[in-house]
This record gives structure tokens, sequence and C-alpha cells, in this order.
């Protein structure tokens, strides 16, 4: 589902700082005429960490709706309180998303052993599938290969977003994963060696300005 390239999503916004909802929609119909494989709103590049709830909320729901199901919706779903992503990862959910973006959790430093309890909470509290998201020079925290492993294993944790710039560390992962679970450049840069190495696509941000 979540295979080729899926667009990290901008989110439009008025002169007034509110949500371009007019936009937004323009960028979605875009995307999908253009050819895209997936959508990816509330992501980073989407200002996810600025948003207030309810225009997260708002986001997905307008991306949901102007895709119409001609492409999958992975919608963004992560953070550093546990109890508050897993209400987000909910709600997301409820509103129809194809699966959720989860980054690590930042700031927190959280150990391996603690990585592994956050993601297994958002997995049990939600049916649709989840991305892992790593991203350490942005999150300052790296999931490593073997905390992977150990999260592929669980059923609805199917793949990961992989941003940490460590081409030995992707490889690993790789070679080390069951063939379904899915390893996504999170780099443009990258995803050439990325897809080389048996990855399966990339969540691209120059996608916004060239989907074709």
């Amino acid at each position: 589902m979540f295979t080729g390239c899926g667009t990290a999503m901008v989110t439009p916004f008025q002169e007034n700082g509110s949500l371009d909802e007019a936009t937004l929609r323009k960028l979605v119909r875009r995307q999908i005429e253009q050819g895209i494989d997936f959508l990816v709103p509330c992501g980073t590049t989407g200002e996810s960490p600025t948003l207030s709830r309810d225009e997260h909320l708002r986001v997905v729901a307008i991306t949901i709706e102007e895709s119409k199901g001609k492409v999958p919706v992975l919608a963004g779903a992560g953070g550093n309180n546990t109890h508050e992503v897993v209400e987000l990862a909910r709600e997301c959910q409820k509103l129809g998303a194809d699966g959720i973006l989860s980054v690590t959790p930042y700031y927190n430093k959280a150990t391996q052993e603690g990585l592994c309890q956050h993601y297994i909470a958002i997995a049990a509290s939600i049916k649709i599938p989840i991305i892992l998201y790593s991203v350490q020079g942005r999150t300052g925290i790296n999931i490593e290969p073997s905390t992977v492993v150990r999260l592929a294993e669980i059923e609805n944790i199917i793949g990961i977003k992989e941003a940490s710039g460590n081409i030995t560390q992707i490889a690993e992962i790789v070679h080390r994963v069951p063939e379904n679970f899915i390893v996504l450049s999170g780099d443009d840069a990258m995803t050439l060696p990325v897809i080389a190495l048996g990855g399966r696509g990339i969540v691209s941000v120059v996608s916004n300005q060239i989907p074709g």
C-alpha cells in the first residue's frame, strides 16, 4: 500500500495564519492527477509540531476527502507524549486514514526499550498500519536495527521511513527485517541508494513541486 513515491504534503496557510483549506484541496488533487502513489499529511513538512490538534485533524480529514480513495493516505501521528499520540492515532483512524506515520519521541531521549514500549502502545490502540519514522537529526534519537526487527514482529507495524542518513544502518535493516516489511527512504537524495539496497520507495519533499 505504501510503496513507490509518497508526498510529505506541505500545509498551506492564509496570511492571517489560518489553514488555507481551498489551496490544500487543490494541492491534493494535483498530486493525484500527476500520479503520486500515496499522500502523507501532517508530517514534518506539513508543520506537524506547530499545528493545533484541530488543525492537524482538519488537514488529515481534507486530504482523505479529496483523495476519495484514489490513493492511500498515511497520516502523521507522532510525538513525545505516548498518551497523546495514541489519541491522535485513534482520531486519524476514525477519519479514515489508511495508516499512520509515527516519528520517534523527541527531546525525552528514550532508551531503545522505551521506544519499543511507545510503539507497542500505539500499535495496540489502532487497527490500521503504522510506519515508523526514524530521523535522528531532528529528534535526537535513532531507531536501531535490532529495535526495528523487534517492532517488525507486531502485525500492524509494517514499515519504516528511514531518514537517519546512515546507509550502513539502512542496509542492515533491509537485510534483517521480514521480506514484506517496507523500508522507505526519508530523504530525497538517498532514494536511489535505499532502493538499490532493497527499499520500496520514498516519502518525498521535492514531490510537492514535481509530483509527476
